[in-house]
């Protein structure tokens, strides 16, 4: 069945006239899909309904941050009765401070923190710290690791720039880029070469689970090696969990693999749906920051008490006893039956799962890095998107993206996608 669309056509139309490209964030335009982009109206649970009527179950969540599901009514209610107060000052506020010492107390890595509006805000002042704070001026990330849109990190990114050139964008020098060296993701070998010859490294960034490649965990060697090599050579290891914090766990993925980087970023989860974000460390190295130090940062809306109020209260339900396990029993609810027909029938297809994300990878049978999707069988996996949008299931709109569960899902809705994902794998 073929789903008739006609407002958010229209809808789609008017806004090309006005924004680039028609949507505020490239992927939104579902090119990859060759279809008219979703025009959302609402969003309740594990639903969102567009603005024809249509309802879908939801597998992209604001691409992993609302892991509580859409307009969860604690959420809402912190939401709407900070804004009864003021929705922003441009001046400190004590929830700030609460909600620090709260993110602190589950992160052993970081001593302090500093809050920002966006995940590329997050980087983009990560490698100005790591910068500050060794005085070298070289940034290793992996190709296929997005970590914003930040000109000396947008170097064989991820996702949304993969139909751009090697430089990932226009309008960024060649001088601005010169200091980022961009390597294999899980390569032991190209880490070990890279530092055996340089001594002029500031920091190692890294998504230690890719989720913009599709969902593409760190090997726990990699992760050691990059821990080894970078705290021989007094350069900060970074770990990008912007979408990996809170999502695997109260710890993110540094607490999944037991390996402590040096600065960690967050974003997505931690404003619990609104734009926030926050970078920590040491205290010795993000006292670099400006007032106390000479690397300056600064945002108006940083620390935005709407969004602080929102994040306490997404804590709040993740802190509770048992919210993992059950996360992980819908995952399992979904994905083992899934895992288990791969596993018999073996189609040139692969399952990357790790919690409540995942990624169903066409036409490869194994994917470590980047440069194993060059493979991909792009044109399997629109047809597999097609499939499911039209049954009302929505997933995130690109091969190179991970999917997200939330703790809204159904049991009625996640088996519904399951046997409708079946289908389509009987008949791959």
């Amino acid at each position: 069945m073929v789903l008739e669309r006609q407002m958010s056509e229209k809808i789609f139309s008017e806004s090309c006239a006005c924004i680039p490209g028609g949507v505020s964030s490239p992927v939104r335009a579902f090119r990859e899909m060759s279809m008219t982009p979703l025009i959302v109206e609402e969003g309740r649970g594990d639903c969102i309904r567009d603005v024809d009527g249509h309802e879908y179950i939801d597998f992209c969540m604001s691409w992993g941050a609302l892991i509580l599901g859409h307009a969860h009514p604690d959420i809402v209610a912190s939401a709407q009765t900070q804004m009864a107060k003021g929705s922003s000052f441009g001046i400190a506020t004590a929830l700030e401070n609460i909600f620090a010492r709260k993110i602190l107390s589950h992160f052993p890595s970081m001593e302090k923190l500093r809050f920002v509006s966006s995940g590329t805000e997050a980087t983009m002042t990560a490698i100005r710290v790591a910068r500050g704070y060794t005085g070298k001026p070289v940034i290793i990330k992996f190709n296929g690791n997005y970590h914003g849109h930040s000109d000396s990190l947008l170097v064989r990114a991820g996702s949304g720039v993969s139909y751009l050139p090697e430089a990932s964008s226009l309008g960024i020098p060649s001088e601005m880029v010169q200091n980022t060296i961009s390597l294999p993701y899980n390569d032991v070998d190209a880490i070990r070469r890279v530092f055996s010859t340089r001594t002029d490294i500031a920091g190692v960034i890294l998504e230690p689970v890719a989720a913009n490649m599709g969902l593409v965990p760190a090997s726990k060697e990699f992760l050691e090696v990059l821990r080894e090599e970078t705290a021989k050579a007094d350069t900060l290891l970074i770990f990008d969990e912007v979408i990996s914090g809170f999502r695997i766990g109260l710890s993110g993925a540094q607490g999944h693999y037991g390996i402590i980087p040096d600065m960690t970023c967050l974003g997505k989860i931690l404003g619990g749906g609104f734009p926030a974000a926050a970078l920590g460390a040491k205290a010795a190295i993000m006292d670099v920051l400006a007032p106390i130090g000479a690397v300056y940062q600064a945002g108006t809306l940083s620390g935005n008490p709407v969004a602080m109020q929102a994040g306490l209260s997404v804590l709040s339900h993740l802190e509770q006893d048992g919210f993992y396990t059950a996360l992980q029993k819908k995952a399992d609810r979904l994905l083992n039956p899934i895992e288990e027909w791969i596993h018999q029938h073996r189609p040139n297809v692969c399952l990357h799962r790790l919690g409540s994300m995942f990624t169903l990878f066409f036409g490869v049978n194994k994917v470590e890095k980047r440069e194993d999707l060059f493979a991909a069988d792009l044109a399997a996996f629109q047809r597999f998107f097609h499939s499911l949008f039209h049954q009302g299931i929505y997933l995130s709109p690109s091969q190179f993206e991970a999917h997200f569960l939330s703790s809204a899902h159904t049991e009625e809705h996640i088996d519904k996608t399951r046997e409708a994902i079946l289908a389509f794998l009987r008949n791959y």
